[in-house]
């Protein structure tokens, strides 16, 4: 069997198995977060409507820094970003879908500073 269709049937399993558990309605919508190797991304999603509330990533203007988008402080930047745009759409309870990523390093700062900024989840 090829390693990368190997490794690609786990996160795909991974993803899954977490979606089952997390999905975002009108009062509680799903905080969806895609870590790429040199930025983060993240969106505030209704899955009843299918409607994207708010987004941020790394690739913002007004988000890039001189830092890299690649780090904790960069990721700090977008969950303080998400949580504003997020609470200006009216939506302060989310529940947060990793989607197969593990919950340490850039993932856990955006989601520590969006707690920060006022997200509830």
């Amino acid at each position: 069997m090829n390693h990368e269709k190997f490794i690609n049937k786990q996160r795909l399993r991974r993803r899954r198995h977490n979606r089952k558990k997390v999905r975002g309605t009108a009062e509680r919508p799903r905080l969806s977060v895609f870590r790429a190797n040199a930025n983060i991304y993240c969106q505030v999603i209704d899955d009843e409507r299918g409607l994207t509330l708010a987004s941020a990533s790394t690739r913002d203007k007004e988000l890039r820094s001189d830092a890299s988008g690649s780090n904790c402080d960069a990721a700090a930047t977008v969950g303080k970003a998400i949580a504003e745009r997020a609470k200006a759409a009216g939506v302060t309870q989310v529940c947060f879908d990793r989607g197969h990523f593990r919950y340490i390093g850039r993932l856990a700062a955006l989601a520590d500073a969006a707690r920060e900024g006022g997200l509830q989840f």
